[in-house]
């Protein structure tokens, strides 16, 4: 991933800054975590002092333009980050739970048949993404 950072970053004519580098490390990182703007500027901020909001949402979006991130909505009305994995045939859905806001990736694509009925109409999909809201099994077990 760092070189295809590397490669990108210096066709499109960016650097590869000490910031872009923490930023990417700390995307790559994750453990199935899918963090906000401000929750990538706290865990930054402990790497460096040298480093702003505003960098942070800068290169997430140039991130997300170079196809390094994926961004999504988590119904909360704010936009959430992770590595993007578009490599695969299929993007990954979300299950989001409504008690404790845990974002659980959904592998099973569940939409072939579909995608193929609407190509039939002559419509080409280049992406979709699918999200379900409910409850995780530790909040289950906490109702009960």
């Amino acid at each position: 991933m760092q070189t295809k950072l590397k490669e990108a970053l210096h066709q499109k004519g960016f650097r590869v800054t000490p910031q872009r580098q923490i930023i990417l490390e700390l995307m790559m990182n994750l453990d199935g975590r899918h963090l906000t703007a401000d929750e990538v500027y706290s865990l930054a901020r402990e790497r460096t002092d040298d480093i702003s909001l505003a960098t942070i949402y800068r290169t997430l979006e140039l991130f997300v333009e170079m196809n390094l991130l994926r961004r999504f909505d988590s119904g909360d009305g704010v936009f959430r980050y992770e590595i993007d994995t578009s490599q695969s045939e299929h993007y990954h859905h979300h299950l989001i739970c409504l008690e404790c806001g845990k974002i659980i990736e959904f592998n099973d694509d569940l939409l072939d048949e579909l995608e193929s009925r609407i190509a039939e109409k002559g419509f080409e999909i280049a992406d979709h993404c699918l999200r379900f809201f409910g409850y995780c099994q530790d909040c289950k077990k906490k109702k009960r």
